[in-house]
C-alpha cells in the first residue's frame, strides 16, 4: 500500500508540475481534453483516497466538492451586482443627454420626478427636472432652446462614444463587439490570453455604458455574457482545480454564460439553454445543474437591486388580460415573414459592409468610424422622440397596456366614459396622436433597420 500511495504521489506531481512543452498552452493554441480530465480524475482519485487518513484530509475533500457549487455562487453575486450597475448607469446617462435633475444630479428622469407634486398626465415636467436650454436659458420654449436642447443631446452622445472607442484600442482591444463567437471558440478549446482577463472585465462594464447611453443602435444583451464570463474566468483563480485545469475552468465559463443571459432578459432557463445548445462545447449532467444555479442566483441579485424600480428583472414584461381572436393570427404570420426577411436583409448587409470594412482603409480609423455613425445616429434620433428614447424604453412604451390616463401617443384614443362597463375599456376610435405615433414609429423602423447595420461590428 505504501508504494502505491507513493507512486500516486509520484504521478500526481507529475501532473502537477508541467514540463517545457508538455502541459502547457501557448497564445492561440487548443487545449488537450484527454490530458486535462485525466488530470482532474487523477486529483480527485488522490483526494479520494486521502480523505480516508485524517480529519483534515476528510474536510479537504468535501471542500473539494462543494468549492464548484461555491465559485457558481460567487458567479451569480458579481454577475447580477455588475448588471444592476451597468442598468441604473446607462439609464442615468441616457437622460443626462437631455437634462440634468436638480435635486441631485445622480437622478435619472424618472426618479427625479417620483417626489413631483405635478398631476399625472404632467408628470414628466416635473420642476426638479430641467432640459438643458431650462438650465442655460431659462427658458424651454422655442426654436432656440430646441436647437441648444439638439445640440447638447449631440454632443453628449459623441462624448460618450469616443470616450468608449478610446478606452478600447488604449486599453483592452478584446473588450469590442459583443464577444459571444469568441466565447464559443473559447468554449470549444481554443486559447485567448487575456480576452476573460480582468481588464478586459472592468473596460467592459464601463465601455458598454457609455455605448448604450450613446444612442448607438446596439444593446447591452450579448455583451452581458463576455462581462459574466470575465467574472467566470477571474473567480476561477481563487479555486486551484479550476486555476490548473483548462477543461474544468470551461465548465465555469458555461454557467457562467447562461448567468450572462440571464441577467440579460431576466430568463435563468433561457439563460442554460442558451449555454447548452450554442456556445458550450463540453457539458456535463452537475454543469447543468450548476449553471441553473449560477443563473438563479444572478436573477435574484438583479431583482434584489431592482435597477428598473418595478422588481423585475427587465424594463418591458408581457401581461395578457384578454383573449386573444382567431383574426389576431394573422398580423402574427406577417410579423414573422417580416422578421425572417429583415433578419436575412441585416445578416447579408451587415457581412458586406463587413467585408468592405476590412479590405480598405476604413477599417484603420476606427475612432473616425464611430464619430461619424455615432454623430449621424443622434442627429436622425433626435427629431423622433421614438428614436431619442433607449431601446429598452421605446420596447417598454410599447408594450404597455394604455388606461383611462395613459398619456402616451399610443394611447389617444377617443374616450366615451358613458359606455364603460366596469374596469374593462370599450372599443374607441383612434385619435390624433395614434396616427402620429405610428407615423413616427415607421420611421424609427427605417431607421434603424439601416443605422443597425453599419453600427454592428464597430470597434466599441
Amino acid at each position: 500500500n505504501g508504494g502505491g500511495m507513493n507512486g500516486t504521489s509520484t504521478m500526481m506531481d507529475f501532473l502537477e508540475e508541467p514540463l517545457p512543452g508538455v502541459g502547457t498552452y501557448e497564445d492561440f493554441n487548443t487545449i488537450d481534453w484527454v490530458r486535462e480530465k485525466s488530470r482532474d480524475r487523477d486529483r480527485h482519485r488522490e483526494i479520494t483516497s486521502r480523505s480516508k487518513e485524517s480529519t483534515w484530509a476528510l474536510i479537504h475533500s468535501v471542500s473539494d466538492a462543494f468549492s464548484g457549487w461555491l465559485l457558481m455562487l460567487l458567479i451569480g453575486l458579481l454577475a447580477g451586482s455588475l448588471a444592476g450597475l451597468i442598468d441604473i448607469s446607462a439609464h442615468w446617462m441616457t437622460d443626462l443627454k437631455e437634462g440634468v435633475c436638480l435635486a441631485g444630479f445622480w437622478f435619472n428622469h424618472e426618479h427625479c420626478c417620483w417626489k413631483s407634486d405635478t398631476t399625472f398626465t404632467d408628470r414628466d415636467k416635473c420642476l426638479e427636472w430641467k432640459s438643458w436650454s431650462q438650465l442655460i436659458l431659462g427658458h424651454g420654449e422655442g426654436a432656440f432652446a430646441y436647437i441648444l436642447n439638439y445640440f447638447m443631446y449631440v454632443i453628449w452622445a459623441l462624448l460618450f462614444s469616443l470616450l468608449a472607442v478610446l478606452l478600447v484600442k488604449g486599453f483592452a482591444p478584446y473588450a469590442c463587439g459583443s464577444g459571444i463567437p469568441e466565447i464559443k471558440t473559447i468554449l470549444s478549446g481554443f486559447i485567448i490570453r487575456g480576452y476573460l482577463g480582468k481588464w478586459t472585465l472592468i473596460i467592459k462594464t464601463i465601455t458598454l455604458v457609455l455605448a448604450v447611453s450613446s444612442g448607438l443602435s446596439l444593446g447591452k444583451e450579448g455583451p452581458l455574457v463576455h462581462v459574466a464570463c470575465c467574472c467566470g474566468n477571474i473567480l476561477c483563480h481563487l479555486f486551484t482545480k479550476y486555476r490548473k485545469n483548462e477543461a474544468k475552468r470551461r465548465e465555469v465559463l458555461s454557467a457562467a454564460a447562461a448567468a450572462g443571459v440571464s441577467v440579460a432578459f431576466g430568463a435563468p432557463i433561457g439563460g442554460v439553454l442558451f449555454s447548452l445548445e450554442e456556445v458550450s462545447y463540453y457539458f456535463p449532467l452537475k454543469t447543468l445543474w450548476r449553471s441553473f444555479f449560477a443563473a438563479l442566483v444572478a436573477a435574484f441579485t438583479l431583482r434584489s437591486i431592482n435597477p428598473f424600480g418595478n422588481s423585475r428583472l427587465v424594463l418591458f414584461y408581457v401581461e395578457f388580460h384578454t383573449p386573444w381572436h382567431l383574426l389576431e393570427l394573422v398580423p402574427f404570420i406577417l410579423l414573422g415573414i417580416f422578421g425572417g426577411l429583415w433578419g436575412a436583409f441585416f445578416i447579408r448587409s451587415n457581412i458586406a459592409w463587413c467585408r468592405r470594412r476590412k479590405t480598405t482603409k476604413l477599417g484603420k480609423y476606427p475612432v473616425l468610424e464611430v464619430f461619424v455613425v455615432t454623430a449621424l445616429t443622434a442627429l436622425l434620433a433626435f427629431p423622433n422622440e421614438y428614436t431619442r428614447m433607449s431601446t429598452s424604453e421605446l420596447i417598454s412604451e410599447l408594450f404597455n397596456d394604455c388606461g383611462i390616463l395613459d398619456s402616451s401617443k399610443l394611447c389617444e384614443y377617443v374616450n366615451d366614459f358613458n359606455s364603460t362597463k366596469g374596469d374593462d375599456l370599450p372599443d374607441r376610435a383612434a385619435g390624433p396622436g395614434v396616427y402620429t405615433a405610428m407615423w413616427q414609429l415607421a420611421l424609427a423602423l427605417v431607421m434603424k433597420v439601416f443605422i443597425t447595420i453599419f453600427t454592428f461590428g464597430m470597434k466599441v
